[in-house]
């Protein structure tokens, strides 16, 4: 980068820095019974419950896998029967 672009980027920086709308929302200033508040809550709530449910997917597989594992294992620790061997004709 040239000297130009990073004066550019640094003036825009301070530009942005010193805007009083980029200081803070409500909810930061601690005014928690506005509508901007309630709001950013029940988005947090939301985002909440949706990784809860996409956890508890992941859980369900695991179980799901570990019972499967459990069958198979189950299933090839009993021998099969095997055929009687045929009697040799004399």
């Amino acid at each position: 980068m040239n000297l130009k672009t990073k004066l550019a980027a640094l003036g825009a920086v301070l530009m942005v820095s010193h805007a009083p709308s980029a200081l803070a929302c409500a909810a930061c200033f601690g005014k928690s019974d506005s509508a901007l508040a309630q709001g950013m809550n029940s988005g947090i709530y939301v985002l909440l419950g949706f990784i809860g449910v996409v956890l508890s997917g992941f859980a369900g597989f695991g179980i799901y896998l570990a019972k499967r594992s459990a069958a198979v294992a189950a299933a090839s620790a009993t021998p099969a029967p095997t055929a009687p061997e045929p009697k040799p004709k004399a």
